[in-house]
């Protein structure tokens, strides 16, 4: 037995996605293990995680996502991800108008996905009223936090280039106060209205090129902290640009998805 699956990447964050809106691939119990084998860079395909997309059950989703990541555990939303997904969705007509919903494990949230002028496929997702925690002192560090789907924490810092991100992040990653363990986010603040950030990513267990929820939660807490102004805030990951709009109640964030390549693994 052969099983389909297709390599896609928002700003170089990787996935394996399988299509699971006819019929199960892969049986629950058997995803986390998936993930973790097909996830490797040496030995499998090769990714940040493995998204399966399946019919949604929540009442005005188009479909569903699910996300396990190279640990084998599942994530309750992920920015790039859902970028992905929605391509997926449009380019095969699981998503019959520009405009629809996506069911995630973080709730079913409104994507308006096209593509623009030179042929790349851009998306906005309406990412959810963040949860904003109390400042920490972690290790000398002062460590704001935010839920945007997935818990993170946002350190600002004068050079993210220069941050030791594995010397620094697992500190705050594994630190109790976050009881699930978080995310973490080093930012710096490059102009009244952008700012750079680097991300530690918890489930991957090292730093990704780019982070959707990270970029959304530093974003909104460099707003809130009063480090930046503006409408929308530019965010620069090591992938490429993320904008994140943050005048509303309700955050949105746009970006790039695009398919790597289709291919088949026994199984």
């Amino acid at each position: 037995m052969s099983i389909t699956f297709t390599k896609m990447h928002g700003n170089g964050d990787g996935f394996i996605l399988i299509d699971e809106m006819k019929e199960t691939v892969i049986p629950d119990e058997m995803k986390a293990e998936f993930a973790v084998v097909y996830c490797d860079r040496k030995f499998g395909i090769g990714g940040d995680g493995v998204l399966f997309i399946s019919p949604a059950s929540a009442e005005g989703a188009a479909v569903k996502m699910r996300l396990f990541q190279p640990d084998g555990s599942e994530a309750e939303m992920c920015g790039n991800g859902i970028r992905c997904l929605a391509k997926f969705a449009s380019d095969n007509g699981y998503a019959k108008t520009k405009l629809f919903k996506v069911e995630t494990m973080a709730g079913v949230l409104p994507v308006r996905g096209d593509y623009d002028g030179d042929g790349d496929y851009m998306a906005s997702i309406e990412m959810g009223e963040a949860v904003f925690g109390k400042a920490e002192k972690i290790n000398g560090m002062e460590v704001f936090s935010a839920n945007t789907g997935v818990p993170h924490a946002a350190v600002f810092v004068d050079d993210a280039d220069a941050v030791d991100i594995g010397g620094c992040a697992p500190a705050i990653r594994h630190n109790p106060v976050y009881p699930a363990g978080t995310n973490v986010n080093f930012v710096q603040v490059t102009g009244p209205d952008s700012i750079t950030i680097r991300t530690f990513e918890r489930g991957v267990e090292g730093e990704t090129l780019s982070c959707g929820t990270g970029a959304t939660a530093s974003a909104l807490i460099a707003a809130r902290e009063k480090k930046v102004t503006g409408d929308v805030i530019h965010v620069t990951t090591k992938g490429g640009p993320l904008d994140i709009s943050v005048s509303g109640k309700v955050p949105v964030m746009t970006g790039p998805a695009e398919t790597v390549y289709t291919g088949e693994i026994p199984f």
